[in-house]
């Protein structure tokens, strides 16, 4: 049996936003936490969808001024 995640709808969208537009640019975790001065750690803890880290509005700001995408990329169009 499969764990749900412990994360709001909408804390696991903007989570699964960041992870694709990282793959997508072809960057690794290791990667990311270096660019925004995060532990590799941390960042595997957020992408873990069993764990209690999360992105916060300062780390994706950081996170969208070194992928070079617009802030409102990590959030949906609507309220989920």
């Amino acid at each position: 049996m499969q764990k749900q995640s412990i994360n709001t709808d909408i804390e696991q969208y903007v989570i699964n936003r960041v992870k694709e537009i990282r793959a997508s640019k072809g960057i690794s975790q290791a990667k990311l936490a270096h660019m925004i001065d995060l532990s590799v750690g941390f960042v595997g803890n957020v992408e873990n969808p069993n764990h209690i880290a999360k992105w916060n509005l300062n780390h994706l700001n950081r996170i969208s001024k070194e992928l070079d995408v617009p802030f409102r990329e990590f959030f949906p169009e609507r309220g989920l």
